[in-house]
């Protein structure tokens, strides 16, 4: 296994991979990897040659008052783990390789990136958007592996690509939870005993609104309103949104329908986390 800081060296890197015919498959991360990471790693090692993995907390991504400064940083285990899922690239760059002196230039995908989470976190969006713009010019990879827990995200790289004509398929792998439903995310290492109890209730809420729909409701403001009142009940739970929308526009929809996106943002104390599901055939 390779790690290489600089972004030039890496290029180069995938680039004599590429004459060799040989495909590669990217998994970009911010570290503090977890197993919802060593799903996307391990299906890329399957379907690819070579797996390139990045490591970079990106500032890009951070608001005004947000936890870029404490955001978890394990590079030394996350090495370890990349070395055990067999990948062959490590890119761990720091901030001046991606954003020197200078820098001032921004991908910001319209529309899809101003709602849900967006609304929350002013150019979040952009930053998501910009950073892995330049992960894909700096690796060029065949595959690009996403997990659908940040389902906003990934259709805002999804469209991106899409729009900006890059080479790469967009590869989106289902949530990864542990046993008791809670989506695994880098920030459940923030959360007290209390408050990791209380964060099952974004997944209980998820699982209401399926059953509600399982049993014929097709309202979307009603299924909004059961699944408020259980999140409620749950202190110190306290919602960001829930939104029913159509997948591709992000468009809140007035009745379910196949395909629709249910997602949520749930402050547990000072602790936001997301959540959703994809419902099928209705």
């Amino acid at each position: 296994m390779k790690i290489i800081r600089d972004p030039e060296k890496i290029s180069i890197e995938t680039g004599k991979n590429k004459q060799l015919k040989k495909r590669i498959g990217f998994v970009p991360t911010m570290g503090a990897l977890h197993p919802g990471h060593f799903s996307l790693i391990s299906r890329a090692r399957k379907e690819n040659d070579i797996v390139a993995v990045s490591i970079f907390v990106n500032p890009a991504q951070f608001g005004k008052g947000e936890d870029f400064k404490k955001y978890p940083r394990r590079f030394k285990q996350d090495i370890e783990s990349c070395r055990r899922l067999g990948v062959d690239l490590v890119f761990l760059p720091d901030r001046d390789n991606m954003y020197p002196e200078g820098y001032s230039t921004f991908v910001n995908v319209d529309n899809l990136s101003d709602c849900l989470c967006g609304a929350s976190r002013p150019g979040h969006f952009r930053g998501v958007a910009t950073v892995v713009a330049k992960l894909l010019n700096i690796l060029h990879p065949d595959a690009l592996y996403l997990g659908q827990k940040d389902a906003q995200q990934a259709i805002i790289i999804s469209r991106m690509v899409k729009d900006l004509n890059f080479p790469v398929k967009v590869k989106v792998l289902p949530t990864v939870r542990q046993e008791d439903g809670l989506a695994l995310s880098s920030r459940n290492a923030y959360l007290n005993k209390q408050e990791r109890s209380v964060a099952l209730v974004l997944s209980k809420a998820l699982r209401l609104a399926e059953t509600l729909i399982r049993n014929g409701q097709r309202n979307c403001g009603r299924i909004i309103s059961r699944m408020r009142q259980l999140i409620e009940k749950n202190r110190p739970a306290k919602i960001d949104y829930i939104a029913i929308i159509d997948p591709e526009q992000l468009k809140e929809l007035r009745k379910i329908e196949p395909g629709c996106l249910i997602a949520l943002a749930v402050k547990i104390g000072k602790v936001r986390l997301i959540d959703n599901t994809v419902i099928g055939r209705v």
